[in-house]
Parts: structure tokens; C-alpha cells; sequence
């Protein structure tokens, strides 16, 4: 499993400039349209300049990784830049995943390789390329980029960082899911202070990586305990057939709009967190997720389909005037 304590990755991000804080707004106007009591969006759009939730997962792990290696916390030191100067790291991305392993890379010197599928707009390829890591496209599917990150890393001897786990692959993907726990701790903190704590949260899903760690971290930490609701593409349900079968289970769809969520696979750390964390799992539908970033920029909100789809099952589920419903904007526009 993975820790659901923020403690390591909040202790390394308070020695980062770029970290901050991201907003908890307020949307009177939705609350009002959809019929519940409160609407709060934790907005991840500006997250450390990278513009998505990823950038606390996969700059964490490289850090932890790093420090396991070299045995000492600072990581400015001669010998841990040697160390890392000697580190290659290999992930398959739908885009932001890719984004922040690179920010890693660059940050404490080590290689990248970032495997894109073809249907990963350019504009991303170009922002990878300009932290220095290197970009492989690979014709076909994002499970098709996943296959050849694990190839390339066992044949060139490089370090795998997928935010995926399967049987035998857990440790580092549970590393960028404590990463995630950051932003769940944020949440609490600001809760806990105002005594608002939400009936419901929407977590959106693809591999299940950032759904799996705010659920942990909210039945581990949270004093007040709300319904968390998991969503996902109508194209891509892994995580509901996966709980229906009772075992991982791949589910086989049409591309969606919803490209960051478009993963047929769950990942197996995320799966057994959420079968037993979630109390419900939604699919939306590409028209119904498109509609919600539009609803979302008429109140100043930028965001995709994917970082849209929570609101989208909020109007579908309208839990009544007594709820109070947390969404998370998981990242700003996409570039293409």
C-alpha cells in the first residue's frame, strides 16, 4: 500500500519555491443551479507553475527515491547530485504524469524519457522538451506508451517511475500517490479551520492514482467523514468494472475527451484503496464532461473536460439542498 500521511512530501515541498498553497473557491452561483447547499473547488489549475495536481506525485517520488539512494536529505549536496546525475527516469504520460517527472529530473539533475502516445497534444511534447528530458512518440493507445516505458526500462537498465501499480510494481507508484496526500491535507487543514467540512466528494479518475490517495488520506485523517464519489469516462470505467468483478478488470472503450482520465487499466494500489474507501462510482459522458469546463470558465475556472468531470456528475447526482460538495479542478487548459 501507500502512506496516506503528507508529512515526507510536505516537508520537501516547504523547501521549494514554487510551492504554494492552491485555492479552495467558492461557487455560489453553480451550488444554487445544481441545487446543494455549498460548492467548494480545490483549483489545481496554477499548481506550481505546472498547471496540474501531477506536479506533487512524480517530483516527490523522484526526491525520495533519490534520498533512499544517496542516504542523506540534502539534496543540493555534492554527492547527491552525483548520485542523481547517474539516475534515468523513464514514465509513459498522458501528459502532466510526464510533465512532473521531468520537473524532477531537471530539478535535482537526473535524465528523463517521456513516452507520449500519439494522441497527446504537441503542446505538452514541447513543454517536457523544455525541461531538458526527452521525448519518445509511440503510435497507438497510452496503454501502448505504458508497455514501451517497461520495455525500454529493463532493456536500458533505467528507472521506471509509472503512476500505475500492477502485481510487483507498487513501491514507486505508491511513492507519487503519498505525493498526492498534499493536496488532501490542504483540504483538512482549511476545513478544520472554518469547521465546513463537505458531505460530498467527486474525485475523478484514470489509473485511480490521485482518487485513491485523497480517499485514504480523508478516511485516515479527516475528523468529519463525507461520501466520496468516484468518477470516470463513460469510454474508460476500469475502476467500476474492476469493483463489479471484484478483481482488476480491463475496460475496453472508445477514445475520450476526457484524455487524462482515458486509462482502461486501474492501477492495482489505487484499486485496493478504493474498493474499500469510495462509496460510489459514476461515469459521466464526454458531452456531459465538456459542458461542465463550460460551465466552469463562466466562473473564472480554465480547466479541461477531465478536470471538469467531477462537476459533470455533480449535476447528474444533485444530492439535495443539505450538500456540501468538494470537486477538484485537477489541471488548467490544455495546450495544443
Amino acid at each position: 500500500m501507500f502512506r496516506s500521511e503528507p508529512d515526507r512530501p510536505m516537508a520537501m515541498l516547504r523547501q521549494c519555491p514554487a510551492y504554494q498553497v492552491t485555492p479552495l473557491r467558492q461557487l455560489p452561483a453553480l451550488a444554487e443551479e445544481f441545487g446543494v447547499g455549498a460548492l467548494t473547488v480545490k483549483d489545481e489549475t496554477q499548481r506550481m507553475r505546472l498547471g496540474s495536481f501531477k506536479a506533487l506525485g512524480g517530483v516527490f517520488a523522484i526526491a525520495q527515491m533519490l534520498e533512499d539512494a544517496c542516504g542523506t536529505t540534502d539534496l543540493t549536496s555534492a554527492q547527491a547530485r552525483k548520485v542523481a546525475g547517474e539516475m534515468t527516469f523513464i514514465t509513459a504520460s498522458a501528459g502532466n504524469h510526464g510533465l512532473s517527472v521531468a520537473a524532477g529530473a531537471r530539478i535535482f539533475g537526473a535524465r528523463g524519457f517521456i513516452v507520449l502516445s500519439s494522441s497527446v497534444p504537441e503542446g505538452f511534447a514541447e513543454r517536457i522538451r523544455n525541461t531538458g528530458s526527452y521525448i519518445i512518440r509511440v503510435n497507438g493507445s497510452y496503454e501502448d506508451s505504458v508497455q514501451y516505458a517497461i520495455d525500454s526500462a529493463e532493456k536500458n537498465g533505467w528507472l521506471l517511475l509509472a503512476d500505475g501499480s500492477w502485481e510487483g510494481y507498487t513501491e514507486r507508484p505508491a511513492l507519487i500517490m503519498e505525493g498526492y496526500t498534499v493536496l488532501a491535507e490542504e483540504c483538512r487543514q482549511e476545513f478544520e479551520k472554518t469547521g465546513t467540512w463537505p458531505t460530498h466528494v467527486f474525485l475523478q479518475a484514470g489509473v485511480g492514482g490521485l482518487a485513491g490517495a485523497v480517499a485514504a488520506h480523508i478516511r485516515d485523517h479527516w475528523a468529519v467523514q463525507p461520501k466520496i464519489v468516484v468518477v470516470e469516462p463513460e469510454a474508460a470505467p476500469c475502476l467500476l468494472k474492476s469493483v463489479e468483478a471484484g478483481k482488476l478488470t480491463r475496460a475496453d472503450g472508445p477514445a475520450s475527451n476526457m484524455g487524462r482520465l482515458d486509462c482502461k487499466d486501474a492501477s492495482l494500489i489505487a484499486f485496493d484503496a478504493l474498493r474499500r474507501d469510495a462509496d460510489m462510482f459514476v461515469t459521466v459522458s464526454d458531452a456531459e464532461a465538456e459542458q461542465a469546463a463550460r460551465l466552469y470558465a463562466a466562473q473564472g475556472i480554465s480547466t479541461t473536460p477531465s478536470g471538469a468531470a467531477p462537476l459533470a456528475a455533480l449535476k447528474n447526482m444533485q444530492p439535495g439542498p443539505d450538500a456540501r460538495c468538494l470537486l477538484i479542478a485537477t489541471e488548467g487548459p490544455e495546450q495544443v
